[in-house]
Parts: C-alpha cells; structure tokens; sequence
C-alpha cells in the first residue's frame, strides 16, 4: 500500500508541476488590443448558430451577439427540428435585424448527428472569410469578437478556440463541472495545443472560430459527421492537417451556463463519456480504475491506513488541491471552493461514465436531443 502511495504522490507532483508551468502560458481574450488592420479591410465573419429547443436562452444570446463592436457579420441562425418556440424567437429577431439569416431543418439527413448538421448547413448558407461555429446558450460581451478577430489575424491563425466562464448556480452541479475541468486540464493540457510541434488539439463548442479555407480543406462538418464531441473533434482535425490553432481563455467576454443541475449534466454527457473512450469497454475500465486509484483513494486511505502510508496519502491531497488550484480555478471563476467536495464528484464522475456506457450500450447507440444514434454507425465513423 506505501509503494501505491507513494507512486500516487509522485504522479501528482509531475502533473502539478506540468500544470504550473502550462497554464501560465495561457493567454487571455483581455489582454488582447484591438487591430489596425481589421479596421481599415474588415473582413466577413459567419457567426453559424445551431439551436434546438433553446427558448430560455437563444433570445438572449443573439442580443448579446447583436451588440458586437465588430460591425461586419451575418448570423446564420439555424432551428434544428425543435419543438418549443426557438423558431419562431429566431425569425422575430431576423425582422429586426436583416443580418440574421434563420435555416429551419424540418428532416434530418441520413448518416448525420443534429447538432453537425445544423452546423454544416449553416456553412453552406454562409459568405464570410472567417467562420464562427457557437452554441445557442452563449452570452457575448460587446468586444468579444473584435478582439479574437484581432488575435486571429495578427498571429496568423486557422482556428481560435475560446474557453468560458461556466456560470453554473447550483452547487453540485457547478461541484461536478469543476471536477470535469480539473479532468479536462490535467489529462488534456490544453495549453499544448498553442504548439505548434505539439499533436494535442482543442475545440470548445462555445466558441470555434476558423478560417473559411482552412475549414474546407479539412472537409468540413463532413468527415466529423456522427461525432458527438464535434467540437473537439473540429480542433483534432485542424491540429492533425498541420495548421495553426490557438486555445485562449475568455472568462470575461464569454458565458454560458452549460448545465444547470447535476442531473442536467449527467443526461447531457450521455453522449460524450463513452464517445471520449472511443466506444471501448476497455478504456472504461482503465478510466474508472485511474480516477478511483488517483481521485477517490488517497481520501479513502486517510481514514483505513496509519503511518507512513496516511502520511504519504495527505501530501497526494494536498498537491490534489495544488493542481485543481492551478487548472479548474483558472479555467472557472471561484471554483476552487469545490474542492471540499472533491471524492464527492469522483464518485459522481465515475458514476457519469458507467452510467453512459450501461445506457449507450442497453440503448444500442445514444439518444441526443431526442434523436437516436446507432452504436454500430457511431463506431464506424470513431474509426475514420
């Protein structure tokens, strides 16, 4: 038991010291000055929104988005089958202002997730040099674009990934979103894909910006198509056809509530937890016994060993809070009083993965917005 613990400390220690060093490298949307040349030949941005069933938020995203300095954007405003009011908000703000373009999907083409189709539909509508793909429950300050564009153009970048604040109010939820960043930064280090050498990629559904040409040439939506980590998915294969992608963060210009109770994430991550094992029960067990390993026993061995072994065990926990101080209270605004409840959220992470793989496997495939996905195809295009 001494020698687990102590190879757990270990661990800890090189990734806190990873995490130090790669954060601090993160450069923010804030810090970023407005460019000359975007002024003087501005160029068109696309700013493609897929929505399906968002009438608690889409009106006040648009408004939010409506309000950019950056004066030279359509809106392709995409309503992907949805059965509440989000269409008929969506043409109510198109008559007030003839830059949003509304598409309403009544069907949804065979071999295609929704979300990938409104987005690829929304593209074909589209004109402008530069494209931003953004969800429908996003909420923009007024220079949040101008100031990207600017990023984009003076460090001649193909794709500019954002990360938001997560606004989540309750308390467990915003426990779990918070424990789901601090996975996020330490086993992704997101922070490497601002290198160029580096294979790792990014995409935050929130806020994928890209190059029309660039999106093009990697053959679009297309070749992601039954991918429900689309976002991620984009990033990956920017980053693997050897362009220039950029990770900047955006607590201040960029909010989104993302999930707003546990129970909302844990159905919402329905469709991504087995996705991001790549459909492989193998995986699922190598993650669940690394989180429960590396998270959940260090708390655990607190209470049932003595000794040297105890001893070593609170070190791990006390780098734990180091790292999670260094990664998801960066990557979220005053998260890092979450970590009280930390072997909490690993348990409930543990249970998010098990739960979506029992679900996915019982359901033979994944149910997104009400819209079934067979097992069988999502696996072909994982192999792609």
């Amino acid at each position: 038991m001494l020698i687990l613990a102590i190879i757990t400390c270990l661990f800890w220690l090189a990734v806190l010291v990873d995490a130090t060093v790669g954060m601090r490298k993160l450069e923010k949307l804030e810090d970023v000055k407005t460019s000359d040349s975007i002024k003087l030949t501005p160029p068109l941005v696309s700013i493609i929104v897929a929505a399906r069933n968002e009438e608690n938020d889409i009106e006040g995203s648009l408004h939010s988005q409506l309000q950019q300095t950056y004066k030279n954007i359509e809106w392709i405003v995409v309503n992907d089958r949805s059965t509440d009011r989000t269409g008929e908000i969506i043409n109510q703000k198109s008559t007030t202002d003839n830059r949003i373009h509304p598409i309403h999907i009544e069907q949804l083409d065979e071999g295609w997730l929704g979300k990938n189709h409104a987005l690829y539909k929304g593209y074909l509508a589209s004109k402008g040099d530069y494209l931003l793909f953004t969800d429908a429950d996003v909420y923009y300050k007024p220079d949040t674009l101008e100031k990207a564009l600017s990023y984009m153009t003076e460090n001649q970048v193909d794709h500019l990934t954002l990360a938001p604040n997560m606004n989540v109010k309750r308390f467990w939820a915003k426990a779990f979103v918070t424990f789901f960043l601090f996975g996020f930064s330490y086993f992704k280090r997101p922070w490497k894909a601002n290198d160029d050498k580096s294979k790792v990629a990014i995409g935050i559904g929130a806020f994928n910006l890209l190059r029309r040409d660039a999106y093009e040439e990697i053959g679009t939506h297309k070749v992601i198509r039954e991918r429900p980590d689309d976002d991620l998915m984009l990033g990956i294969q920017i980053k693997s056809s050897g362009k220039k992608q950029r990770f900047v963060s955006a607590l201040e210009h960029l909010e989104v509530e993302w999930y707003a109770t546990l129970k909302g994430a844990l159905i919402g991550l329905e469709k991504n937890a087995f996705a991001g094992l790549y459909y492989r029960y193998t995986m699922v067990l190598v993650a669940i016994t690394g989180v429960f390993i590396s998270q959940l026993l260090p708390f655990l061995a607190v209470f049932f060993t003595g000794g040297p072994t105890r001893i070593v065990y609170l070190l791990s926990i006390a780098i734990l809070f180091l790292l999670y101080q260094q990664t998801a209270n960066v990557m979220a605004k005053n998260a890092l009083k979450y970590f009280l409840v930390f072997p909490i959220s690993a348990v409930l992470f543990i249970y998010c993965i098990i739960r979506a793989t029992v679900l996915t496997t019982v359901r033979g495939g994944i149910i997104w917005r009400g819209t079934h996905y067979p097992l069988a195809e999502l696996r072909k295009q994982n192999k792609k």
